[in-house]
């Protein structure tokens, strides 16, 4: 079994939910922690096998994994994390539009609100960020046609009588 496999099966178990929160809980502070330093230096490039990331964030290896699980749609160049192992070399540079707006999707307002994105991004900025990643998922409807109204292509006649004849 794979390390995200691993992690995947534990962090989903829904047998024992007191363990589940309880996971969840840590792996979320410890989670924000490894941001906060990825943060402080957006344009460093972090890099180094999992095992080697996990010790210098200070986390359990499979909190590692699970960070990289959730960052890896962020990276610019996402890393083989179906098949990695604790020795596999991995990388940690991000978009940081893309990161901000993934963490807005994820609705993690503990990590779209830590303050080293201050120094990233202005307040306008982050606003806009924010506005497009919800804006992207919001669907939006056409307005109905109905027979009577006027045809939408601009002839003057009725839709019944234009192009709705043959739908």
């Amino acid at each position: 079994m794979s390390l995200l496999e691993q992690w995947r099966a534990e962090a989903y178990n829904a047998e024992d939910k007191n363990a589940l929160s309880r996971l969840w809980k840590v792996y979320f502070t410890k989670e924000k922690g490894i941001y906060q330093q990825l943060l402080a230096n957006p344009d460093e490039v972090v890099k180094g096998t999992v095992s080697e990331l996990a010790e210098k964030y200070n986390v359990e290896l499979k909190f590692m994994v699970g960070f990289l699980d959730g960052i890896n749609e962020s990276l610019v160049t996402p890393n083989p994390i179906e098949e990695m192992d604790e020795n596999t070399e991995v990388s940690l540079e991000f978009d940081k539009e893309l990161l901000y707006k993934n963490m807005v999707a994820a609705e993690a307002d503990w990590l779209y609100n830590l303050e080293e994105w201050n120094d990233i991004f202005d307040e306008d900025k982050r606003k806009a960020l924010y506005k497009e990643q919800k804006s992207s998922t919001t669907i939006v409807k056409e307005a109905k046609i109905y027979p009577n109204d006027p045809c939408p292509c601009g002839s003057g006649k009725k839709y019944k009588k234009c192009c709705g004849k043959n739908a």
